[in-house]
């Protein structure tokens, strides 16, 4: 029941033991990356389930660490589903294997629950190494994913219900959207400048393919994107050596980069190396880190 950054300090203090993760850097994508190392360093073992190697590999290491390759969605042995961003699922088939004897997410989990938990509980975890089940367990229990049962024979994408508006009706007593206005928040960090973290066109997600940003035109990573008037302002050249740092931590080594296209006052730089400075303040309600609201100080 806890959300990521509450695993992550209920890890540093000891009252977790094991860390299961399916998928994804789940050190790379954590603020504060010194703490999410020794955070994950407290944990008598850490499981990691993953199609590719990944930095959480080598520096999210818990006492006993155990890296199980698993197969990507396109060599899955059977056929799973997919949402798209304009929330239709698809099925998707599957293909050849690059290696041999990896197992899908599906298979790994369902031959440890049922090696646990046997029958002992209302699911048969030995029949959810099938995918086909799942999805029925999925018809039954979301509404609206009813046609995802028989996908597999259908064949047949499908939109899930009330996700997308074809008339200007709200699930609202008068059919009415409700529209509230907030305050922006005062924005004071400490530090020279206001630093966002952001991702390259040439990355997904932690994993990064290639230095050069086509977003930008950017061609380093290791660089801090500031604007003209505080390049001026911080006797900074184009390029010139610098290191960032904050209360949270520090970056030696970056370039300060003369980018026009972001506002004075703030800057930018690629995560998830950046994570380092990104200090663990989170917002109340979501639990969102300050991934866009970092102050940060630079140092010739």
């Amino acid at each position: 029941g806890l959300d990521t950054m509450a695993c992550m300090e209920q890890a540093a203090q000891g009252k977790l033991k094991v860390g299961f993760n399916l998928g994804g850097n789940l050190y790379g994508s954590k603020p504060d990356a010194s703490f999410a190392a020794k955070s994950l360093s407290k944990l008598e073992q850490v499981i990691y389930l993953s199609t590719t190697l990944n930095t959480g590999h080598a520096w999210g290491l818990g006492q006993e660490t155990i890296i199980l390759p698993v197969l990507a969605r396109d060599e899955e042995p059977e056929p799973t589903t997919q949402e798209s961003m304009f929330n239709y699922m698809r099925l998707s088939d599957g293909g050849e294997t690059r290696h041999q004897g990896v197992l899908s997410e599906v298979q790994i989990i369902s031959r440890i629950a049922d090696g646990v938990l046997g029958n002992s509980g209302p699911i048969n975890w030995a029949n959810l190494k099938h995918t086909s089940q799942i999805r029925d367990a999925l018809a039954n229990v979301i509404p609206g994913y009813a046609q995802v049962k028989d996908i597999d024979k259908t064949k047949k994408e499908f939109q899930i219900p009330g996700r997308t508006f074809h008339s200007p009706e709200f699930n609202t007593p008068t059919k009415k959207a409700r529209l509230s206005i907030h305050a922006l928040p005062i924005n004071k960090v400490e530090g020279d400048l206001t630093l966002m973290t952001i991702r390259s066109e040439g990355q997904f997600n932690t994993v990064v393919y290639e230095d050069y940003d086509l977003y930008r035109g950017v061609e380093l990573r290791n660089v801090i994107l500031i604007n003209p008037q505080d390049m001026q302002r911080l006797g900074l050249k184009h390029l010139q050596p610098i290191t960032v740092k904050n209360s949270t931590g520090t970056m030696p080594g970056i370039r300060a980069y003369n980018f026009p296209n972001i506002k004075p006052g703030n800057a930018a730089m690629y995560c998830p190396e950046a994570n380092i400075l990104v200090p663990r303040t989170l917002d109340p309600r979501s639990k969102t880190p300050a991934f866009k609201s970092i102050g940060v100080y630079i140092e010739k």
